[in-house]
């Protein structure tokens, strides 16, 4: 005996035109309503970014590209006291903005966003 199918049989057994699921009144248009507006974000403020000096990103860049404060140091022919003081008051700039760099990392990034160096660089 031939498998038939279950749903080959519902559909043999009535013609297509009595079927309930096939007659026209049996499918309702449902009209949708309209989406509701969505009005836009307002636009993010700018991201403020603190105004270093040329040295500042210069003793930034160094110390990013060393090992240590030491190193930055010996490649600026100065003391490690100075690019700590200058680390100290880019840290401060950027906390001053709303943005604070606490870590070599943030101050690598916030390098990176602010344009002072590329990813691609390192």
């Amino acid at each position: 005996m031939p498998v038939v199918s279950p749903y080959a049989r519902l559909a043999s057994s009535a013609p297509a035109s009595t079927h309930p699921l096939r007659r026209p009144s049996a499918l309702r248009v449902v009209p949708t309503p309209p989406a509701p507006a969505v009005e836009a974000a307002p636009p993010a403020p700018p991201v403020e970014r603190p105004s270093l000096s040329r040295r500042e990103v210069e003793v930034l860049l160094a110390w990013l590209a060393a090992e240590s404060k030491a190193e930055a140091a010996a490649a600026l022919y100065i003391t490690a006291s100075t690019v700590n003081t200058h680390l100290t008051r880019i840290r401060a700039k950027y906390t001053a903005v709303g943005r604070p760099a606490r870590s070599k990392a943030n101050l690598f990034a916030r390098a990176i966003q602010d344009g002072y160096t590329r990813l691609d660089e390192w």
